[in-house]
């Protein structure tokens, strides 16, 4: 990188990366320039991320020791807010409200979505934006959240990627009349070039930067959503908000070929899973072909058993496992000057149509992702975090940052990125090369396909798609080669790579 170059920021809306870009061009880092865009992602992307949501971050390069910061959505207490919480929020009360379930159609396949008051875990972005500038930050907070409060207030166009998925999630916009009143404010869901104004979250926003996160655990915020929630016999409860934090934790090594791989650790499911995938791989000739790819990916799948997911809260697992075994969401990566990575994804699930009045908060509705309750609804205890797919990832060459990368996609992020890894790893790909390339996705003895890919070797069910699509993930990367260091922005979900 030259002397000139400020870095890159990658991610899902042109006014997220251009938030994070000028910061660094003010002499911000990439944890700031990473906050930033991720303070103007929840008034830009709202169906994807927001104050209601949860997310990691990781943090590596210019003299950063790595670290992964969790601060994902934990599941509630199995009652009612209503009930008496004196227990600390006891799970043999009332059984909580009944989910809502909802078909999405992503063209060539569907998935089924469950929403409602019911879906609604304890949300951890507001935690993790502050436990971010406390820990690595250098630009103070409200300064940050000052220009996407005005973006929240004054309205966001939407664009084309935005408006497919208004489209496709209509019957949840229209779920309640508070959502409705955002997304269907003229009778009808938002379309391209039409204004989304969301001034109560606005108002949020500067209160996150003015007073932190205390507003919205313990404070003012916190008992507006709960009061709401108990009305309608929801699970989330002030002592499941009191009691919520972020958690700093080790991430995932892995070496594949002469690189150092570092992603999310348990009790996230996702990053375990990449590991694996490239541990496999990595024993196999490089390049792999693309029936490697698959197999690596079937492999993975095939791990993620009852006992896998009811291990991955267990203190060493994985080391145990990689020794015994070698939606919606959106992304942000930045590379600084001083080499600095910050890798971050973000997820409402899909919204679970519950929005807070007074507040302009949008709550997440993971308790409803059947992908992150492959064992049943409801059946995580209660302040566990929930085993998400999502795994910000960073890899290092020669120990320096050489690839900066996350993706959104719900069970498909995994394969996402395995893929984007190989093709800049084995195939020495640019980063826009590799996060356009098309790609494959296994699951259930069933290959999803995008179309420019040779099938003929590959036996079983096939589900070929017609065009590049947001089913397959979105994943946005900065890659450093030979000095210059470029981004690039998954055109599946409508993202873009900006330079400082």
């Amino acid at each position: 990188m030259s002397a000139a170059e400020k870095g890159v920021v990658a991610a899902g809306h042109p006014l997220t990366a251009q938030a994070g870009a000028r910061v660094l061009r003010e002499g911000g880092n990439a944890v700031d320039a990473a906050v930033a865009a991720m303070l103007t992602s929840f008034a830009a992307e709202q169906l994807l991320t927001g104050l209601g949501a949860g997310g990691y971050m990781l943090v590596a390069g210019g003299g950063e020791e790595p670290a992964l910061l969790d601060f994902f959505v934990e599941a509630p207490s199995r009652r009612s807010s209503g009930a008496d919480e004196a227990d600390g929020g006891a799970e043999d009360g009332p059984p909580p409200a009944e989910l809502r379930a909802v078909d999405v159609s992503f063209g060539d396949a569907a998935q089924v979505f469950h929403i409602g008051p019911a879906s609604c875990g304890v949300y951890g972005t507001p935690a993790g934006v502050c436990a971010a500038i406390e820990c690595w930050g250098t630009m103070p907070l409200a300064e940050l959240a000052a220009p996407a409060a005005r973006l929240a207030r004054e309205g966001v166009e939407l664009n084309a990627g935005q408006a497919y998925i208004a489209k496709i999630l209509a019957d949840l916009l229209t779920s309640t009349p508070e959502c409705a009143a955002l997304w269907a404010p003229s009778g009808h869901v938002l379309q391209e070039g039409e204004l989304l104004r969301n001034p109560e979250l606005g108002d949020a926003l500067l209160l996150l930067g003015q007073e932190g996160a205390e507003p919205f655990y313990r404070g003012e915020i916190a008992a507006t959503v709960c009061d709401w929630m108990a009305a309608r016999g929801a699970a989330l409860s002030s002592v499941n908000l009191a009691g919520y934090r972020a958690v700093a934790r080790e991430p995932v090594r892995v070496r594949y070929r002469d690189r150092e791989v570092l992603t999310n650790p348990p009790p996230s499911a996702g990053g375990t899973l990449l590991a694996y995938a490239l541990a496999l791989l990595d024993r196999g000739p490089a390049p792999p072909g693309l029936e490697d790819v698959v197999a690596a990916m079937g492999a993975a799948q095939v791990q993620r058993t009852p006992e896998f997911v009811e291990g991955l809260s267990e203190v060493g697992f994985l080391e145990r496992f990689l020794a015994r075994n070698l939606g919606s969401t959106t992304h942000i990566s930045v590379l600084d000057s001083a080499g600095r990575a910050c890798s971050v994804t973000a997820s409402n699930g899909e919204g679970s149509g519950v929005v807070v009045p007074g507040t302009g908060i949008h709550l997440n509705n993971v308790m409803g992702e059947q992908d992150l309750n492959p064992l049943g609804f409801h059946r995580h205890p209660a302040g566990r975090r929930m085993p998400s797919m999502m795994a910000p990832s960073v890899v290092l060459r020669d120990g320096q940052v050489e690839l900066v990368l996350g993706s959104a996609g719900s069970n498909r992020i995994r394969s996402a990125l395995l893929q984007t890894i190989v093709g800049v790893v084995d195939h020495g790909l640019t980063a826009r090369a590799a996060v356009q390339a098309p790609r494959v996705h296994f699951e259930d003895g069933t290959l999803y396909a995008e179309p420019g890919i040779d099938l003929e070797r590959l036996a079983g069910p096939i589900v070929e798609f017609g065009d590049l699509n947001l089913f397959f993930g979105g994943v946005q990367a900065v890659l450093r080669r030979e000095g210059a260091i470029e981004g690039a922005g998954d055109p599946r979900r409508g993202g873009v790579a900006v330079r400082a």
